[in-house]
C-alpha cells in the first residue's frame, strides 16, 4: 500500500509541477516590450444600483469587450504554449502548422486591445439599458508580462419609463397598432432598455403580419424617447409609424389565386416569366377546388396540395398559415426544395397570388449498407442492408419502404460461452401523410400527421441452440403537436415466435436451469401501444429536457372477453398459440445542462414495470427489460446483468442467456467536454438493474424484487472518448464496475478489489464500449 501511495504522490506531484511550468513558460516567449493580455475587468461604481443588477450588467459588458484573451482550461493555457513551442512552418501544412495553427493559439497581446473602443462600447451598452450619464474609465495591472485591464464605469441612476402613448390616426394599420398595444413589452416603471424597444417593433411587426400587412416591416415602427420630462430620471416613449412608412406597408393584402408547382425547376422560368400562361383561361385545366395544381404529367394527387396549404381564395394573408403552408410542405418527405413567391395580381382591391414552388427529390432510392460492429459481450459481427424507398407510391406523397437484411455476430471470448448468432429478415413499410380512419381528424400543426403500416419477418439462428421465426405487423398513426410534442399510437401492434430446431444441448441446459424456456416458448402478442414524447433540446437554453413515456397493453379486451386465467388454469388460445396478457409501462426522462458552448452535462433516468395477467404468468422473454451494454450500464457486458442479485455466470459457467426482468431502473450521468475540435472526452457513471415480478420456483434466487432492492442496484463508471465527425460520432467508452450486486450483501461496493496492475483484475473488470452516437 505505501508503494501505491508513493506512486501516486509522486505522479500528483509531477502533474504539478509540468503545470505551473506550462502556465509560466508562455511568457518566456514574448519580446521585449510585449504584454500578455489577461482579460478585462469590469467595475461599477454605484449605490443606486442593486447588487443582482450590478453583477448582471458587469457579465454583460465583459461579454461585448474585445478581443478576447487566450484560452485557459483549469487556469493554464495550453492551446497558446503548443503556439509558443511549434516551429514556424514552411508551409500550410505538415506536423507544425497543425500544431501551431490548428492545435495552437496565437497570443493576445495588450498591443491587440483598443482601449478606447471597449470604453465607448461600456458607455454605448450602458445608455442603451438606461444609464443616460454614464461615465467610464480604464486602467492596466501589470505584473510578470502580463495585464489586465480594468474598466470603471460610473453609469448614474437608471432612467424608468414614465409613461407609453401609442399615437393615433386614422389609418387602417394604425388602427390595427392600436389593438395590439394592450400586450405591450413597453411597462411604465420599467427600466429603458433599448433591446426591449427592438422586441417591441418585431411583436409589432408580428401582429401586423397575422392581419394581413404582408410588406410591413418592423423599420416603419420608430419609438420617441423625451427625458425632458419635469420627473427625474424618467422617460416618455410615443410608438408611432414613421412618416416616410411606403404606402404599400399599410394596406393588407388578400389571397386571389393559390397557384402550385409541384414539379418545379429553374426551366418553369424564362426572362422572369413562368412558361405556363397564368390568366384564368389557361389556369382553368389545372384547378382542384381553390387551387391551382400545374402537373400536366399529373406525378401528384392534387389533394395533397388541398390538405397541406392553409391558403384558400379569398382569405387575408397571415404569417402563421404562412409558415403553417411551408413546414407541411416539407414535412411531406417528398420534396427537395419549397419555395413560396406572392405577386401582385390587383393592386387596386390589394390582392396577389400565392405560388408554390417545389422541387421534388428523387422519387425512388436503393441503398444498400456494410455495417460492422462489436459489443461489450465479447460478440464481432457484420450486418448487410438493401433497402428500397418510393416517395410518391400512390402519387399522394406515400412512403413506402422495403428491405431485405442479414446478420451475423460471433463470439471472440469471453467468459461463457454463448453460440454464434445468425440473423436474415425483410420488411415492409407504408407511410401514408394523413390519418385513416372512420373518423375525422384535424390538425393545425406545421407537421403532417401520418398514417404507419408495416410488415415484417426475421429468421434468427443461435448456433447448436435453436431458431426462432418472427412475425411482426402493425398498424398505427404518428402526429406532432409542434416541435416539442410528439404523440405515437400504434392501434394494433403483433408479434408472433415460432421456435424452430431446438437441440438436445439446450433442452438440457433448460433441465438445469428451466427458466431458459422462455426463451423458445410460442409467443403471440397483440394489442395497442402509444408512447408520447416531449424535448426541448433543440433550443438554445442551458437547461433542456427529454422525455418519453410508452404504454403497451397486450391482449386486455381478448382476455377480458374470453375470460383467460392462466393461474387457474383458464389458459386461452388463438390457432394453437397462447396469447399474451399484460400491460407495460416505461418512462425515459433526461435532463442536460450546458456550462458553456463545448461543455455539458448529461443524466437519464429510466424507470419501467411490466406486469402479467390473466393469460399470462409471465411477461413475453422479448417484452421484458434488459440492462448492461454501451447504451446501458457500460461496466456490465450487454444483457449480461440481473435480475436483482442473482448471478448468471456462477450459476452456470458454461452457458450464457440475455437476463431479463419485469421491473427496470436505471440512472446515468456524464459529464461532457471538448478537447480539440472533433475529440470529445466524458467522464460517467451508470447505476441500475432489473427485477422479476414473479419467480415462483426460486430459479434466479435473488431475482425477485423486494423492499431491498436499493442495495441490488449495480453502480458503473469510466472515461470515454468521442470523435465527431459531423456525419457521425465514434464513442469509445472505458468502464469498470465499482458495485456489483451479486456479491455478498454488504460486501458490493467494489473499490477494495480494484487492482490496475492484475492483468485477470482488468480482463474481468474494464469493458470498452465501442458504438456509433452518444448513449443518450
Amino acid at each position: 500500500m505505501g508503494n501505491k501511495f508513493n506512486i501516486y504522490f509522486k505522479y500528483l506531484l509531477t502533474s504539478g509541477v509540468t503545470a505551473v511550468t506550462i502556465s509560466c513558460s508562455n511568457t518566456k516567449f514574448l519580446k521585449e516590450g510585449q504584454m500578455l493580455y489577461t482579460g478585462p475587468e469590469v467595475k461599477i461604481d454605484a449605490d443606486t444600483i442593486s447588487k443582482k443588477a450590478k453583477k448582471e450588467l458587469q457579465a454583460s459588458l465583459e461579454e461585448n469587450l474585445v478581443p478576447k484573451p487566450n484560452s485557459t482550461l483549469l487556469g493554464l493555457r495550453p492551446r497558446l504554449y503548443f503556439y509558443n513551442i511549434a516551429k514556424e512552418p514552411k508551409k500550410e501544412k505538415g506536423f507544425n502548422y497543425w500544431l501551431k495553427y490548428k492545435v495552437g493559439e496565437k497570443p493576445v497581446l495588450l498591443g491587440d486591445v483598443d482601449r478606447e473602443f471597449n470604453r465607448d462600447i461600456i458607455v454605448n451598452y450602458s445608455e442603451n439599458k438606461g444609464y443616460f450619464n454614464a461615465k467610464a474609465t480604464y486602467d492596466t495591472i501589470s505584473k510578470n508580462k502580463k495585464v489586465k485591464v480594468i474598466y470603471t464605469l460610473r453609469p448614474g441612476a437608471q432612467y424608468l419609463i414614465s409613461d407609453v402613448q401609442f399615437q393615433k390616426d386614422s389609418t387602417i394599420v394604425n388602427h390595427e397598432i392600436q389593438n395590439l398595444k394592450d400586450k405591450s413589452f413597453l411597462k411604465a416603471g420599467n427600466p429603458f432598455d433599448l433591446d426591449v424597444i427592438k422586441a417591441e417593433r418585431d411583436r409589432i411587426d408580428n401582429g401586423l403580419k397575422e392581419k394581413g400587412f404582408y410588406y410591413f416591416h418592423s423599420d416603419n415602427i420608430i419609438v420617441q424617447a423625451d427625458s425632458t420630462i419635469s420627473k427625474k430620471h424618467k422617460v416618455d416613449l410615443n410608438v408611432k409609424l414613421k412618416d416616410d412608412t411606403p404606402s404599400l406597408a399599410t394596406q393588407q393584402f388578400g389571397i386571389d389565386k393559390v397557384i402550385v408547382f409541384p414539379t418545379y425547376n429553374l426551366q418553369d422560368v424564362k426572362d422572369g416569366k413562368y412558361s405556363v400562361p397564368m390568366s384564368s383561361d389557361s389556369l382553368s385545366k389545372y384547378a382542384y377546388d381553390d387551387i391551382y395544381v400545374i402537373d400536366p404529367q399529373h406525378k401528384f394527387k392534387p389533394r395533397i396540395f388541398d390538405r397541406a396549404l392553409y391558403f384558400k381564395k379569398g382569405d387575408l394573408y397571415n404569417r402563421t398559415n404562412h409558415n403553417l403552408s411551408l413546414n407541411r410542405l416539407i414535412s411531406l418527405g417528398v420534396f427537395k426544395f419549397v419555395k413560396n413567391e406572392f405577386i401582385v395580381s390587383d393592386s387596386l382591391q390589394h390582392k396577389f397570388d400565392a405560388y408554390y414552388l417545389l422541387t421534388p427529390r428523387e422519387l425512388q432510392s436503393l441503398r444498400l449498407e456494410a455495417l460492422g460492429r462489436t459489443n461489450s459481450a465479447s460478440y464481432a459481427g457484420s450486418e448487410l442492408n438493401l433497402n428500397w424507398t418510393h416517395r410518391n407510391f400512390f402519387r399522394g406523397a406515400e412512403q413506402f419502404k422495403a428491405a431485405v437484411y442479414g446478420a451475423f455476430d460471433v463470439q471472440m471470448g469471453g467468459q461463457a460461452e454463448a453460440r454464434n448468432m445468425y440473423r436474415a429478415g425483410a420488411n415492409v413499410q407504408l407511410s401514408i401523410p394523413r390519418i385513416v380512419a372512420p373518423f375525422r381528424f384535424n390538425s393545425s400543426s406545421a407537421f403532417v400527421p401520418r398514417t404507419n403500416i408495416s410488415l415484417g419477418y426475421e429468421f434468427q439462428n443461435r448456433t447448436q441452440l435453436y431458431t426462432l421465426n418472427n412475425f411482426t405487423a402493425s398498424f398505427g398513426y404518428v402526429w406532432k403537436e409542434n416541435a416539442r410534442k410528439e404523440h405515437e399510437l400504434k392501434v394494433i401492434d403483433i408479434t408472433l415466435v415460432s421456435p424452430a430446431n431446438v437441440t438436445s444441448l439446450y433442452r438440457t441446459q433448460i433441465e438445469n436451469s428451466p427458466y431458459l424456456q422462455r426463451a423458445i416458448e410460442k409467443q403471440l402478442i397483440f394489442g395497442p401501444t402509444y408512447s408520447y414524447t416531449y424535448t426541448n433540446t433543440m433550443l438554445p437554453q442551458t437547461n433542456t429536457i427529454y422525455y418519453k413515456g410508452t404504454v403497451d397493453l397486450a391482449g386486455n379486451i381478448t382476455g377480458l372477453i374470453t375470460g383467460a386465467n392462466a393461474r387457474k388454469g383458464k389458459q386461452k388460445e388463438i390457432f394453437g398459440v397462447p396469447f399474451s396478457q399484460y400491460a407495460k409501462i416505461e418512462n425515459d426522462f433526461r435532463f442536460y445542462h450546458k456550462f458553456s458552448e463545448k461543455t455539458n452535462f448529461a443524466s437519464r433516468i429510466i424507470a419501467g414495470i411490466a406486469y402479467p395477467y390473466g393469460n399470462s404468468e409471465e411477461v413475453p422473454f422479448s417484452r421484458q427489460f434488459f440492462v448492461g451494454g454501451s447504451n446501458s450500464i457500460r461496466a456490465f457486458r450487454a444483457r449480461a446483468l440481473g435480475p436483482g442479485s442473482y448471478n448468471p455466470i456462477s450459476s452456470n459457467r458454461n452457458f450464457a442467456f440475455d437476463q431479463s426482468g419485469d421491473i427496470k431502473l436505471e440512472m446515468n450521468a456524464e459529464y461532457r467536454a471538448n478537447l480539440y475540435k472533433f475529440l470529445n472526452v466524458a467522464a460517467f457513471v451508470d447505476a441500475g438493474n432489473v427485477w422479476l415480478i414473479n419467480d415462483k420456483n426460486n430459479e434466479r434466487p435473488g431475482g425477485k424484487f423486494s423492499k431491498d432492492f436499493l442495495s441490488e442496484v449495480a453502480v458503473g463508471a469510466g472515461v470515454g472518448l468521442r470523435l465527431d465527425f459531423s456525419i457521425l460520432i465514434l464513442r469509445l467508452d472505458l468502464a469498470m464496475p465499482i458495485r456489483v450486486p451479486y456479491y455478498e450483501k454488504g460486501d458490493r461496493w467494489a473499490f477494495d478489489r480494484i487492482n490496475f496492475g492484475d492483468s485477470n483484475w482488468r480482463r474481468d473488470n474494464l469493458i470498452l464500449n465501442i458504438a456509433i452516437g452518444y448513449p443518450f
